[in-house]
């Protein structure tokens, strides 16, 4: 079943080197991929599902084991050059869709890397889930922002400085931000 997903994706990546993904259609994808037509629709409801699809399989093979406190830097810089390895796919996706789903995408993609950090870093405290939530949504969208800004610009910057810049400025803000907020 993944091979046939794979095979999908791949003929998807090709097709968008070419034209835009408005311009793609499941007869250009299955014809790419020697699949029937029957067959995308029982993996993927969309072209747009595929891509999601694609591209939290990105971002789960980035950041396999970096999500602790002492690896989030590495999962972070280990996405962005996943992103930047798929640069023509995602700058395509990133022209063709709606701006709110590249950021619904982005959002689900730094919670896996961030919620793993905020937990370990909340032991000891007395801390509500809703506060932990709440401290990771705050980085999130700062980490939301930073790959927005970054694709905006052509992903001209390195992805390791990237990460290490955003590491210099949050260094320690974790668990700050959840000792602010817990009863202990």
């Amino acid at each position: 079943m993944n091979t046939t997903k794979q095979a999908i994706a791949a003929s998807l990546k090709q097709l968008l080197l070419k034209k835009p993904i408005t311009k793609i259609t499941i007869k250009d994808i299955i014809e790419g991929c020697g699949v029937s037509r029957m067959t995308f629709y029982y993996h993927f409801g969309d072209i747009y599902d595929l891509v999601e699809w694609m591209c939290e399989e990105d971002a789960r093979a980035a950041l396999r084991e970096n999500r602790t406190y002492d690896t989030w830097q590495r999962g972070f810089q280990s996405l962005l050059e996943a992103v930047r390895e798929n640069k023509p796919f995602i700058v395509n996706v990133y022209r063709s869709v709606d701006r709110a789903q590249i950021e619904r995408y982005l959002l689900r993609v730094t919670e896996k890397l961030l919620m793993s950090v905020i937990e370990e870093q909340a032991e000891g405290l007395v801390i509500s889930a809703e506060s932990k939530r709440y401290v990771a949504n705050f980085f999130q969208f700062g980490f939301m922002g930073i790959m927005l800004e970054w694709i905006e610009h052509d992903m001209a910057e390195e992805p390791a400085k990237v990460a290490e810049t955003t590491c210099k400025i949050i260094h320690g803000g974790f668990r700050r931000a959840l000792e602010r907020l817990s009863g202990t």
